[in-house]
């Protein structure tokens, strides 16, 4: 079955970087998009940034472009999230997810989900 597995979460303050991994097992990486969502207590689960499968195209929701980028390793079947500057209101489960789609411009569809790392900003 699919597995996701994300690490690198953890307690930053305001203006340190940070960078989560995420390694899939059983499924074919090459093929998939992925995305990083994250959930702030009380808020809906968002998009933050995703990577096409050969990672050409990728998305950054407003509120981080500038900030963070998304990367992919097919070869390790890893995909990657370094966050810079962060701000508490970056604070959030994050979670990565391989795409049933993608397209240029945002349009993601979810598919299977990693279990979620913690990342917390004090100011």
């Amino acid at each position: 079955q699919v597995q996701l597995v994300e690490s690198g979460g953890g307690l930053v303050q305001a203006g340190d970087s940070l960078g989560l991994s995420c390694a899939a097992s059983g499924m074919i990486f090459s093929s998939s998009a992925m995305g990083w969502y994250r959930q702030a207590p009380g808020k809906q689960r968002e998009l933050v940034a995703a990577i096409s499968s050969g990672g050409r195209s990728t998305y950054y929701a407003d509120s981080v472009k500038g900030r963070f980028a998304i990367s992919r390793d097919n070869a390790k079947n890893t995909v990657y999230l370094q966050m810079n500057s962060l701000k508490p209101e970056d604070t959030a489960v994050y979670y990565c997810n391989a795409a049933k789609s993608f397209y240029s411009g945002g349009a993601y569809s979810p598919g299977y989900w990693g279990q979620g790392t913690q990342v917390t900003v004090s100011s």
